[in-house]
């Protein structure tokens, strides 16, 4: 089924998929303000305003949400990344209007009560403590926040501890009250129903709720990195890490796909669901060329659609008896002949199928068809998504060399090790 779109008089964005492969529809809700959005002294203020959202209003107070989507037999989350926030239920579809209530409310109708939010900076920031037990955490918040100087893509979604121990209430509030309407907000359904019905509802629980003030736009463009960055950073356990990250296009960008097809080649195809994940890929080369030598336990890599240019991250756990030194060696002597090609077309139409693959499996749910119609509406627009596997198919060897030798360059990237201390 095709995607319509519409826009309603208060500005608020509506996507709509009719499926009627199963009884079922899902709904979300994505407003345009993630940490890209936020500025120094308020990093991680999205993430906490996403979780001050469920914690209830008069019509739905506190843990009801939860319950009344149990019984209905459906499932809902909450997410906020670097480019979004977003909230979801997936309902049978004779109940999902009750998603449209939920959300529509609040909208609107957060509370914000100052006993809460000081109770969700407990969980915060355990949650942050908890972040930075994990050695790849701690390494890839300093690698990142190397490579990104200037924009804010700089920090982590969490948030810094020195911020998280400051926001009051009323920063959430105004945070609030600046992103979360519906003139910064993409509604997405897909399922089993009728559009015409469905836009019907969406106008009847949304289309009163006035439009905010324009929020402010964070813009903030990272200028081209002029030379080769290092991190080392040292800390408890046993395992060393290797993380290098690349500048690399945004979704919206003429060289993204060519990029994807090139990180495929280099790591396999990436998981695009909600969760990410997925298994290693053993015919990919940096698996050949980093595990099945004995240098590293595993290798991943990642290219995600950003709204702005963001970063080819490839990652290794070093094995016991070696070092990052010698995983980087390898690691560049690998780039450096995906650089100087040449890149066969078999292995890029090997690469293609595998992401073609990926993307089959990330969308045949109705849940996941919402989450990346909506990412793909905050980072481009639904054609990106729609003309995805056009896009893929387009790219040839020539443009894989092309952004082998772009991307892979040694100044434009940031490169880091962590050295364990034992215990």
């Amino acid at each position: 089924m095709s995607v319509q779109k519409h826009v309603l008089d208060n500005r608020l964005a509506v996507v709509l998929k009719e499926s009627h492969a199963a009884p079922v529809t899902t709904f979300w809700v994505w407003y345009r303000v993630g940490s890209r959005h936020e500025v120094a002294g308020l990093t991680g203020i999205s993430h906490w305003a996403e979780h001050m959202l469920f914690k209830g209003t008069d019509a739905f107070p506190k843990g009801e949400i939860d319950k009344q989507i149990a019984r209905a037999g459906g499932t809902m989350n909450g997410l906020t990344w670097l480019d979004f926030t977003a909230f979801v239920e997936t309902l049978p579809a004779d109940r999902i209007e009750l998603a449209l209530e939920i959300e529509a409310d609040r909208m609107i109708h957060a509370r914000f009560e100052p006993e809460e939010v000081e109770l969700e900076r407990t969980v915060i920031l355990s949650e942050r403590q908890g972040a930075e037990n994990d050695p790849t955490f701690l390494l890839g918040e300093e690698v990142i926040g190397a490579a990104f100087r200037v924009h804010p893509y700089h920090h982590d979604t969490i948030g810094d501890r020195c911020d998280l121990e400051r926001i009051g209430r009323e920063d959430l509030w105004e945070h609030y009250q600046g992103y979360y309407g519906p003139d910064n907000a993409i509604v997405v359904a897909v399922g089993d129903f009728e559009p015409v019905a469905m836009l019907a509802a969406i106008e009847r629980h949304f289309g009163a709720i006035p439009a905010r003030t324009n929020p402010r736009q964070v813009y903030r463009p990272e200028p081209v990195q002029q030379g080769e960055r290092r991190v080392t950073l040292e800390g408890p356990g046993n395992t060393a890490f290797l993380q290098a990250v690349y500048h690399a296009p945004a979704a919206s960008d003429a060289g993204f796909f060519s990029s994807m097809v090139l990180a495929t080649i280099l790591c396999g195809a990436p998981a695009l669901t909600i969760s990410g994940g997925g298994a290693p890929n053993r015919s990919s080369r940096l698996y050949k060329a980093l595990v099945e030598s004995g240098l590293a336990a595993n290798v991943a890599g990642s290219l995600y659609p950003m709204h702005d240019p963001y970063l080819l991250d490839l990652s290794a756990t070093v094995r016991a008896g070696h070092t990052p030194e010698e995983v980087e060696s390898a690691l560049d002597a690998e780039l450096e002949r995906a650089a100087e090609g040449p890149v066969s077309e078999e292995e890029v139409r090997t690469a293609i199928q595998q992401a073609k693959a990926q993307f089959a499996y990330s969308s045949e749910s109705v849940t996941n068809q919402g989450f990346w119609l909506g990412w793909s509406s905050v980072v481009a627009d639904t054609s990106w998504f729609g003309s995805f596997v056009e896009s893929l198919a387009a790219v040839t060897a020539e443009d894989v060399q092309r952004s082998a030798r772009t991307v892979l360059s040694k100044r434009n990237r940031t490169v880091g090790h962590y050295r364990p201390q034992g215990g």
